[in-house]
């Protein structure tokens, strides 16, 4: 049996690697949760972009409409100046033929004109309409704009003190890991690296790491030596859960 002094010692060995995991775990779970940070501020970032791209198509379009509309009004105004003046060259038509036949393109100068006049109409009408969609959507856009943009603020607000937190540990890690034994220290760096928790305990033969039992020497070994081995089937760290139990508990 272990003298009183010796199974302390032990223990202690026990604990401060169980306080060097529980400093891990920590940042673990930390750098988990503010994981999703980045993706989520990545989809608010595309929302709001498609948005802004929403608007722009609805701006694209009425400018589109407007060089219509300008062009519509330039080629109304070419025809009118080109109206008056055939008929100004009436009076100078020599043959009754030339005369008819300038009329005739005259009559049909004025109702293309007159059609393009209800286009320009109708089109007038259109740009008003699209202008006022442009202009609902900009406010759409604007209220939008803030919730997303308050959202993200608080999402970098998040990722950012997390990431303090995980420093903060990071450098309390370091002060935990020297009260740890070298050697187990070295075998629990070389699990943690591949899965966490790397030190689990053993309760009533079942290993708490991955729920299977281990051999019932191994465990007797465990419960006597207040030592720690090896799971045979998850490789983590084992130890019985009795060897961190304090002694002066039960009396």
């Amino acid at each position: 049996m272990w003298s009183s002094w010796e199974a302390a010692t032990l223990r202690e060995k026990l604990k401060a690697l169980a306080n060097l995991q529980k400093v891990d775990m920590e940042a673990a779970a930390l750098r988990k949760a503010a994981d999703v940070h980045p993706k989520q501020i990545a989809e608010l970032e595309r929302e709001l972009g498609a948005a802004r791209s929403a608007i722009e198509a609805e701006r694209s379009r009425v400018a589109d409409i407007e060089r219509q509309k300008a062009q519509l009004e330039q080629n109304i105004t070419d025809d009118k100046d080109k109206v008056k003046k055939w008929e100004a060259r009436l009076a100078e038509q020599r043959s009754t033929r030339e005369y008819s036949a300038l009329a005739r393109e005259i009559d049909i100068a004025k109702k293309a004109n007159l059609t393009m006049a209800d286009e320009l109409v109708e089109l007038t009408k259109t740009l008003g309409a699209a202008r006022e969609t442009v202009k609902g959507k900009e406010v759409e856009f604007a209220t939008r704009q803030q919730q997303l943009g308050a959202r993200m603020s608080e999402l970098r607000s998040k990722l950012a003190e997390s990431e303090t937190q995980v420093k903060q540990l990071e450098g309390q890690r370091s002060s935990v890991a020297e009260h740890v034994d070298p050697n187990l220290l070295r075998r629990y760096e070389t699990i943690r690296k591949k899965k966490l928790p790397a030190l689990v305990g053993v309760v009533a033969g079942t290993c708490q790491g991955c729920n299977m039992n281990v051999p019932p020497q191994l465990y007797n070994q465990l419960r006597t030596s207040l030592g720690t081995d090896v799971c045979p089937s998850c490789n983590r760290i084992i130890y019985a859960v009795e060897a961190l139990a304090d002694p002066t508990a039960a009396k």
